[in-house]
């Protein structure tokens, strides 16, 4: 079981994703990518887990597989889809603990609409970004060594979010 660790917003996760992008851009580019922060480390002043979540959208999520030994001389580990079809996942860990995710999905596909709309629906509103900080604060604290624990207590709130967030994003537009 992994630790839960959720911590205050650090300004610093930006410029680490800014670093990580600018790493992974040369390995993604004959894909066509576009690389975006989402997760909990992309909402100002929300508090996380400190690992970088990072999207990556590509024309083809098959070509993916090809770069796993780019991906690896970076320190990330593939996971395949990971319990997500059509999804390629990487890891890194770096001195024993989790650093950064990577999300590999098909270009305006669902699961690119959701993650992003519910990053830039928190952002919108803070109130809401609030209520699932506090909601990840009181699971961390009830679930400190059993992540899956914390994430079943995040999920249906997520989802519920999720859901809204990508409306909303809708009415935006």
């Amino acid at each position: 079981m992994r630790k839960v660790e959720v911590v205050p917003y650090k300004p610093e996760w930006e410029k680490e994703y800014i670093k990580e992008k600018n790493l992974l851009a040369p390995i993604f580019s004959t894909l066509h990518s576009r690389i975006h922060h989402i997760g909990s480390t992309s909402v100002p002043g929300l508090a996380a887990k400190p690992i970088i979540d990072i999207l990556i959208e590509v024309f083809d999520i098959n070509e993916v597989d090809q770069l796993s030994y780019g991906m690896a001389v970076l320190g990330y580990e593939a996971k395949g889809e990971h319990g997500i079809p059509k999804r390629r996942f990487f890891l890194k860990n770096e001195d024993g603990r989790r650093t950064h995710h990577i999300h590999v999905f098909e270009r305006d596909t669902e699961n690119v609409i959701r993650h992003l709309s519910f990053r830039n629906y928190l952002v919108a509103h803070p109130e809401k970004a609030q209520e699932y900080m506090e909601l990840k604060q009181r699971l961390a604290e009830a679930n400190p060594e059993d992540i899956d624990a914390y994430m079943d207590g995040k999920h249906n709130w997520i989802q519920e979010h999720e859901r809204i967030a990508v409306e909303w994003a809708k009415r935006e537009l």
